[in-house]
């Protein structure tokens, strides 16, 4: 049982020390901010990116550094997990890509406008999250290599650009969609060419997108992977 001196000093240690605590914590927060929210790459492009992302009400449907309306994906790491070529592809025409299947407005952005929004999301993804969200298990990652895969460096630019957002090919590449490493083995010329064309039509409600690649691009990527096994 304490005094009453006692219980005084008691109180009056522990709510100093509890203050000293307090102020010490808040000294370094302000200390670890400049470096955790990523200031020094904050320009004028990223805040032009998050005017885009405010006045479209993108947050009505997409959460960012979770906050937002969970309706569509998280994009605190969109970069990370599809890269910038898709992105911008996707942003251009959502429709384009999934026919009758993805409900994200199209805004008619510049190119202009697009780069400024992908800034703005390289920008969130250096922010010091402490780990939130946890990494994407759809960014490019290295797997092993089995005989007669195909080599990425070898690989057509848009191929590069778009395609290993989802596959994986001599080991590297996203892992949504299957390695493509033996697909000489599943699609001959024609049929690989049509399902690359438009995959809605070959399978309706696939996950494959239609992506915008001209008919030189699209026979590109056909001779690379049916002529590299």
């Amino acid at each position: 049982m304490l005094s009453k001196s006692a219980a005084r000093a008691f109180f009056l240690g522990g709510t100093v020390l509890t203050g000293l605590v307090f102020i010490g914590m808040t000294v370094d927060t302000h200390r670890q901010a400049p470096a955790r929210t990523n200031t020094a790459a904050l320009t004028d492009e990223v805040k032009a990116g998050h005017v885009i992302w405010t006045e479209n009400n993108c947050m009505g449907c997409h959460t960012l550094l979770g906050e937002g309306a969970y309706y569509a994906p998280e994009l605190t790491k969109v970069i990370s997990r599809r890269g910038k070529p898709w992105i911008r592809a996707f942003i251009k025409d959502p429709e384009a890509m999934f026919p009758g299947r993805r409900k994200m407005v199209k805004y008619d952005f510049t190119d202009e406008q697009i780069e400024h929004l992908l800034t703005f999301f390289e920008w969130i993804e250096g922010i010091d999250t402490n780990g939130f969200p946890a990494d994407p298990p759809y960014k490019p990652v290295d797997g092993p290599v089995a005989a007669g895969s195909l080599a990425l460096a070898d690989a057509p630019e848009k191929f590069k650009a778009l395609c290993v957002a989802c596959h994986k090919v001599g080991g590297k590449g996203g892992i949504v969609g299957p390695a493509l490493d033996d697909v000489r083995a599943r699609y001959d010329r024609p049929a690989l060419d049509r399902w690359i064309q438009d995959p809605q039509a070959v399978k309706p409600g696939t996950a494959m997108p239609k992506l915008p690649l001209s008919d030189p691009e699209r026979a590109a990527i056909v001779d690379y992977l049916l002529g590299a096994q």
